[in-house]
């Protein structure tokens, strides 16, 4: 794989490039559904920009159909390297996972910046015939999952898992929940699957990846703004932008915040990095606050020896998502960093 040359950049223009073996209908419908050269739309307002306008159904057809025929296509180009590292994540996670997550996963993964179109890349993973995705569902995210694995699979473990906590009336150790699951259910099952089961609904809370409860019981009770921005992003357990929590916060404990309170609270509070353009992560996830330059320092300080310029890359990029010419750009700094040999650097002694 060539990783270094996927960017927002590259992955929509050569996304535009398949676009251009589809009809004018087609083709504008995808554009519209992915929000390529304006914002997203919904299939409604899709719809109604036709004259005459077609139904949601027909545009939600067109959008199926158009998917299929780009299986094949993008097996033959560098976009296939979405999909094999999506495949490899829905693998690693019991072959269920959901949306958000499998996008956080394969944006990471290939050192994608954070201000790619993720509709875009959710639909290049969709094309792969190997790979399959739910619909939504109230109180249930969407995901993705390999053809093996059924609905009734994944509601089952739901079933099991309200049972247990039910009986209980308690919070139960994560461990514990999965021990129940496994002894009561009659088809055999792996904990990664478990696992991914129980994230993908709204009524279930982790907290400190080890205890499990139901979202009505409040439990854990939030009081600061600061604390309710670090519950739902533990929740989501991915980077968000500063009014997607926000308005996570206002679903998820029934509280409106204004979407400027929210972000003058990650600003000022050292819990939370900035890792992109307005995309905050917790700092116990691994980000590092500081600049480029800082984490590049940070990072030879540790090592007391030099490095070169793919290794720092690779743990730079494991904490702070940028990119690669901003981190070359960097090692230029002769005030901070030195060259000592041919693509070696070291801290300027």
């Amino acid at each position: 794989m060539n990783n270094a040359v996927l960017n927002n950049k590259i992955i929509v223009k050569s996304f535009e490039d398949i676009l251009r073996s589809l009809s004018d209908k087609e083709r504008r419908v995808i554009e519209k559904r992915v929000g390529i050269n304006s914002e997203k739309e919904t299939l409604q307002n899709i719809g109604n920009s036709f004259s005459p306008a077609i139904t949601r159904e027909r545009v939600r057809q067109i959008e199926d159909s158009w998917i299929k025929k780009i299986g094949r296509i993008i097996k033959s180009t560098l976009l296939t390297d979405i999909q094999t590292s999506a495949m490899n994540f829905i693998k690693l996670h019991g072959w269920v996972i959901s949306k958000n997550r499998l996008i956080n996963n394969v944006i990471k993964d290939l050192n994608i910046n954070w201000d790619v179109n993720q509709s875009v890349l959710e639909m290049i993973i969709q094309s792969d015939y190997e790979i399959k995705k739910s619909k939504q569902k109230l109180g249930c995210q969407i995901y993705f999952h390999l053809p093996s694995i059924q609905k009734n699979d994944i509601e089952n473990i739901y079933k099991e898992w309200l049972k247990i906590l039910k009986k209980k009336k308690d919070v139960v150790s994560k461990n514990a929940l999965f021990e129940n699951i496994l002894t009561n259910l009659n088809k055999k099952v792996s904990i990664p699957f478990i696992d991914s089961c129980l994230e993908l609904f709204d009524d279930i809370v982790y907290w400190e990846e080890d205890l499990v409860w139901l979202t009505k019981w409040k439990i854990l009770n939030p009081k600061t703004l600061k604390d309710k921005a670090i519950y739902v992003m533990k929740k989501e357990k991915t980077p968000m932008h500063f009014v997607e929590i926000s308005n996570k916060i206002t679903q998820m404990l029934e509280e409106k915040v204004k979407v400027n309170t929210i972000h003058n609270e990650l600003i000022r509070n050292n819990e939370f990095v900035l890792i992109w353009r307005w995309i905050y992560a917790l700092k116990e996830w691994g980000f590092n606050p500081g600049t480029v330059l800082d984490v590049i320092s940070s990072i030879l300080e540790k090592k007391w020896e030099p490095m070169n310029t793919e290794d720092i890359t690779k743990e730079v990029l494991k904490i702070r998502n940028v990119k690669q010419t901003t981190i070359y750009m960097n090692l230029q700094n002769k005030k901070a960093i030195e060259r000592v040999g041919r693509n070696y650097y070291q801290l300027k002694k």
